[in-house]
């Protein structure tokens, strides 16, 4: 019997150029019309959305409309705010510095996330930033799902702005009842132009780590679509180009966003280790109405960098786990008993053996006993080449998925639950370190 391990390559029409195949249209089949209407008016509202908030910078008009309006309201209003609203001896109800302090870190990172998702819509369009391209193949699947994923990322920025505005709202208003002030109609003037100028720069800066996460969360989609293909029957040269299509859009979507990640993070550390030292060197008395502001603003930066750092390290560990699926499958297939009927036999080696007996048997048994082994079924060496061809493909794929987990990743370090708690300790760390020397200083 041949060495099983000494058999052929497989035929070379099996061994396709993945890239290639991964990489060509698809064209979709009988697409459903009212999925097409329903996916399309979503998509156009989510894009009159970001063209409303300055996203949509596509030629030299809007480029300039946007930040000249996000200069105005962003920036001039609130400085000119604090700086002609200020009254003399009430300290303990206004600090133009924290003031000018929180306008400064809210603006930037308004700043800049129309910097960063405007230059990628700009260059790539709505479609294809979300990967929800018509020519990709996969919208006749799920536009469903798609639709869904995108009316919960309305859902859920309406969900943190709402109870945002109402705290600013309600301390504008409580600043205005405790300020003197020569004029109401100022005072109103005051608070109408100091929350819409919050307003604005908060939903810029929301809209941006939404649409991060809404752009993750389809991409789950094809996971989970992935993860499930494992218990249908395909052939093993489908899941990895199907895998390095998925790999693609993850490395893509690192890429685009990992600036905005990294300056999102260091404005928040810097606007909160700026807030830590406003109000631990400030030798007036910190009151309600005079540092509430911090509060919010922090309540505001932290959970953008929750959505954002939910959204990497979900699709990031739903990607490794496909490995962890692709196992299981392979166990599954290797110890069901399709293989075992295929082969008669356990294992090569007992093949062997079962062999060995039966030349003994040949050499030692009469002609009567020998007659009745022509009824005993051997693995021919085609069945023992297939069943070994199909366990080693399966095991390609299960390495390869091993060696290849991808995820979200900036500049090289994956986004998943260990880079988060090591960020959290960095974070905590420097925040002690900082009250030590400030409270030092402050009792010497």
């Amino acid at each position: 019997m041949a060495d099983p391990h000494l058999l052929p390559d497989p035929p070379l029409q099996t061994q396709t150029p993945l890239l290639n195949n991964a990489s060509e249209p698809k064209i979709e089949e009988n697409p459903d019309p009212d999925f097409d209407i329903h996916l399309n008016k979503i998509l156009q509202m989510l894009e009159s959305y970001l063209n409303f908030m300055g996203f949509g910078q596509s030629s030299a008009l809007s480029l300039a409309l946007s930040w000249f309006t996000f200069f105005l309201i962003g920036v001039a209003l609130p400085v000119a705010v604090v700086e002609f609203s200020g009254c003399s001896g009430c300290d303990k109800y206004q600090v133009k510095d924290f003031e000018l302090d929180i306008v400064v870190s809210q603006a930037c990172l308004a700043a800049a996330s129309l910097l960063c998702l405007s230059h990628y819509l700009r260059k790539y369009g709505l479609r294809k930033f979300l990967f929800v391209d018509r020519y990709g193949g996969q919208m006749a699947r799920f536009r469903e799902q798609y639709i869904q994923k995108i009316s919960e990322c309305f859902r859920l920025l309406i969900l943190w702005i709402l109870p945002c505005f109402i705290l600013k709202t309600a301390r504008e208003v409580a600043h205005i009842l405790y300020v003197p002030r020569e004029s109401w109609w100022l005072s109103v003037a005051t608070l109408l132009a100091l929350i819409l100028s919050w307003t604005y720069v908060t939903t810029i800066y929301l809209s941006a780590c939404i649409l991060f996460h809404l752009v993750c969360n389809l991409q789950i989609i094809h996971f989970d679509d992935y993860g499930k293909s494992f218990e249908r029957e395909y052939d093993v040269i489908v899941f990895i180009e199907e895998h390095i299509r998925l790999r693609f859009h993850l490395s893509k979507i690192s890429h685009r966003f990992r600036i905005y990640l990294v300056l999102v993070f260091l404005v928040v550390t810097a606007s909160q280790f700026v807030t830590l030292l406003q109000t631990t060197g400030y030798s007036g008395q910190i009151t309600l109405l005079n540092s509430s502001d911090f509060g919010i603003s922090s309540i505001v930066q932290v959970v953008g960098i929750i959505l954002c750092l939910n959204a990497a390290a979900k699709i990031s560990h739903r990607a490794q786990g496909i490995a962890s699926l692709a196992s299981r499958w392979h166990a599954v297939a290797t110890c069901s008993s399709a293989d075992a009927s295929q082969l008669r036999l356990p294992n090569i080696e007992g093949s062997f053996r079962a062999a060995s007996t039966l030349d003994a048997l040949y050499m030692n048994s009469s002609g009567s006993d020998l007659e009745t082994l022509d009824h005993i079924m051997l693995p021919t060496n085609t069945q023992l080449a297939s069943y070994m061809t199909s366990y080693h493909k399966r095991q390609a794929l299960v390495m390869y998925l091993q060696t290849n987990p991808g995820g979200i990743t900036i500049f090289g370090w994956t986004v998943d639950r260990g880079l988060i708690s090591t960020i959290f300790f960095i974070e905590l760390s420097l925040v002690l370190f900082l009250l030590g020397k400030t409270i030092v200083i402050a009792s010497e």
